[in-house]
């Protein structure tokens, strides 16, 4: 006889499992769609499993303007920059909220947080006016920094509230033991937040891949689109006079495995992340 709690457990299962097939269905229809010769893509109505294979879809994308290769580059070099740079900011601000005796320390780590509120929508006309003015428009510096400040108030949040969690105790025995401030958080803070700075690597890559809207501001040069900025031009500027429909599901295809590489590689450290920022 099931008891109570097993048949909670298979209904939390079958849930888990129907959200799970619902936000599969699309990534399965798009890989489906990629490889069905060009005609049967572009059909109306769509089918939905193909009728043949082909790739010349993912050979139109190859060629497609600069190059696959080249946007490829310009989203991962983006991506690489905005990690840097999101590490090189929290790391030591997120340390210096959590242990060093700032005043308003608190009010200011909520003014920061307030950030996670604001559309991103609100920041990005005055963000690009700044940027004008500096020259990093249509440039993959600039767009790095633009995704690094939509990543800096999760990162922050996560990060600080990990190194607050830190024993006191160990960084006391560091102090006594001569280290300086760089030292205990090279040494006695870091090797054990691993997890959290690992989620906020993860958090900055998949944030820069995705990002499409600020990526189509900033750039004005068809040679510095990311690969999500290309894609959208699938619609109207290929060499079928307009949608190329196995073009562009080819190209979401590409653009998800980096995705899915990335968290399968770093998933053992995403939930203690998480749990570690998220606790406190």
């Amino acid at each position: 006889m099931t008891t109570a709690p097993a048949r909670t457990g298979y209904l939390i299962a079958a849930a888990c499992l129907t959200i799970a097939t619902v936000m599969l269905l699309p990534l399965a229809y798009s890989m489906l769609a990629s490889i069905k010769p060009t005609a049967e893509a572009a059909a109306t109505p769509p089918t939905y499993l193909p009728h043949g294979v082909s790739l010349d879809s993912y050979r139109r994308l190859w060629d497609y303007q600069e190059g696959l290769l080249t946007y490829l580059g310009n989203s991962f070099g983006t991506a690489v920059l905005t990690i840097v740079l999101t590490l090189l900011l929290t790391v030591p601000a997120a340390y210096g909220l959590a242990r060093f005796p700032i005043p308003a320390r608190e009010p200011i780590f909520v003014v920061l947080l307030l950030a996670l509120i604001v559309p991103y929508q609100a920041l990005l006309t005055p963000m690009f006016l700044m940027f004008a003015k500096i020259g990093l428009t249509n440039s993959l510096l600039g767009l790095a920094v633009l995704h690094t400040t939509i990543q800096l108030p999760f990162s922050l949040y996560i990060l600080r509230n990990t190194f607050a969690a830190v024993p006191r105790e160990i960084e006391e025995a560091a102090v006594m033991d001569g280290a300086g401030s760089l030292q205990i958080l090279r040494r006695v803070f870091l090797p054990p937040t691993v997890p959290a700075v690992v989620t906020v690597t993860l958090f900055a890559f998949i944030t820069s891949w995705n990002e499409f809207l600020g990526a189509l501001v900033m750039m004005s040069s068809s040679a510095k689109f990311t690969l999500p900025v290309i894609l959208a031009t699938a619609r109207t500027e290929t060499s079928l006079g307009g949608t190329d429909w196995g073009m562009l599901q080819a190209g979401v295809t590409i653009s998800i495995i980096p995705c899915v590489l990335v968290y399968l590689l770093l998933q053992r450290y995403y939930m203690a992340g998480l749990m570690s920022g998220a606790v406190k």
